[in-house]
């Protein structure tokens, strides 16, 4: 059984969005989320996060280090995240409503918008001169239009086809990144003292790993997206193979980043150090290898596209009340898919400079988020939510969340001193250390701590009866595609 299209299940184009995923409607494999989460950091994007540390002043070894160190914390929230998914029925984003409230949950939402047009921005023009490289037909700005368009289709298809392409895509990605990395590992030389254990430096060291962290995390924001079809009771099996699929996606993508830019110095170029490489393995590689990676960009732009479409009706959905139609989808999947167009087109040339810094924003304002959402899924709650009251503007969890919102504001602002985010800001923490940033690690335990002792009166017992009242109704009317 596929999901719930307008022709029918699997043959058209999808009509669910943030509305609850009944029973008689979850399917597929949970061994397919590795596959999706794989290919959504295996692709230039991921690769251009790995050069932080070395354009800084780090060296190999420790960039190395931070990269894995970063990635395994990062993924660990997301694949909590991914986890709620089965159990939930529900997209991601619109599980922060029993935290922040019916209309408080816009909070986060404004900053998720955000998110998905930033990344696809940055996708958008990656693939536009991977394509143009490779093919060497065109502009980038031309190629701009056709990623956009190819993944609007896929976006509108929605999550079968997203789960296939992914999928499928991942065969050939495995086999273009091994030819790469013996191409780089056997072809390139990087200096002297690259694998030191004395060249430690603390501000590269700990600007690599939160870069790789918060890309990790920025995942979190639509992650339960891909795996609110399947059947329920899959939570265990979900979070391992989201875990693993893009823990060992990122790891090797970023790792090559870093070692080639070790190897290229000042002159490391994305696009034209990735064709050199690959080409020195033998001539035509360089293309093929292109190609392939802005396959891997066009269907994580599909992946954005889908989710910034899910944001933006939720966020319409609390400030007056709608049907989650088809139209609706179309209309915001291509609102999305126009931001990132134009921008893409008048986006400044400095592109490491400006993914570095926004990278870090996100990182930012996701912390308190993650540690808020899965405190209460995983500790107050325990995965217990009465799911109808979730779309009603006066149902229990309020129009305000107060518990989130105050958590979330008090875990960011304590933050704010331990920022440092290149040229946008730097903390006075972290001028005095140098530019170091551990914002990371106060944001998550205070905004997590904070909230389970304002939530310690919640009536989580009288809640879960409530779910169990209301059980046959929500099915009922999920399966009558309207909000309970």
């Amino acid at each position: 059984m596929s999901a719930t299209t307008e022709a029918g299940r699997g043959r058209g184009l999808e009509v669910r969005s943030i509305d609850y995923v009944p029973l008689n409607e979850r399917h597929g494999k949970v061994s397919h989320i590795g596959p999706l989460w794989f290919m959504s950091n295996a692709q230039i994007a991921t690769l251009a996060v790995g050069l932080i540390s070395i354009t800084t002043g780090g060296n190999l070894i420790w960039s190395l280090i931070a990269i894995a160190i970063g990635i395994l914390i990062g993924t660990l929230f997301m694949a909590a995240h991914s986890s709620q998914g089965p159990q939930l029925g529900l997209p991601q984003m619109i599980q922060s409503r029993p935290q922040f409230g019916y209309i408080g949950a816009l909070l986060v939402w404004f900053f998720a918008f955000l998110q998905y047009a930033g990344f696809n921005i940055f996708n958008t023009i990656l693939a536009g001169q991977a394509f143009a490289g490779s093919l060497s037909i065109g502009s980038p700005n031309l190629w701009f239009w056709v990623v956009t368009i190819v993944a609007v289709v896929v976006a509108l298809f929605g999550y079968d086809l997203i789960h296939a392409f992914e999928r499928y895509l991942t065969y050939l990605t495995i086999a273009m990144l091994a030819l790469l990395s013996v191409a780089a590992l056997s072809k390139l030389s990087v200096p002297a003292g690259a694998y030191d254990l004395a060249g430690f430096h603390l501000v590269p060291f700990l600007g690599q790993l939160g870069v790789a962290a918060g890309y990790q995390i920025s995942w979190a924001i639509y992650v339960s997206d891909y795996s609110r079809y399947l059947p329920p009771g899959k939570g265990r099996g979900t979070f391992r193979w989201t875990f693993w699929g893009s823990a060992l996606g990122g790891i090797w993508v970023m790792f090559l980043g870093a070692y080639i830019a070790a190897a290229a110095g000042e002159g490391f170029e994305t696009i034209n150090s990735i064709k050199s490489t690959a080409d020195a393995l033998f001539g035509g590689f360089g293309a093929i290898a292109l190609f392939i990676a802005a396959l891997g960009l066009v269907s994580v732009t599909a992946l954005n596209m889908y989710g910034g479409s899910l944001t933006l009706i939720s966020s319409i959905d609390s400030l007056r009340r709608i049907r989650p139609t088809l139209t609706l989808r179309v209309i915001t999947i291509s609102i999305t898919a126009v931001i990132s167009l134009v921008l893409a087109n008048l986006a400044s040339a400095d592109f490491l400079v400006n993914f570095n810094d926004f990278l870090l924003l996100v990182l930012y304002f996701f912390i308190p988020w993650t540690a808020v959402n899965l405190t209460d899924y995983f500790v107050v709650r325990k995965g217990h939510y009465a799911i109808a009251e979730i779309f009603k503007p006066d149902g229990i969890y309020g129009r305000w969340g107060w518990p989130g919102i105050v958590a979330y504001l008090v875990g960011f602002v304590l933050m704010v001193p331990f920022f440092s985010a290149g040229k946008l800001f730097v903390g006075f923490a972290a001028r005095a250390m140098d530019g170091a940033d551990i914002s990371l690690f106060i944001g998550l335990p205070v905004a997590a701590v904070l909230y389970w002792l304002l939530t310690r009166h919640i009536d989580v017992a009288a809640e879960t009866r409530l779910a169990q009242a209301q059980a046959a109704e929500l099915e009922s009317a999920a399966r009558d595609h309207v909000l309970p």
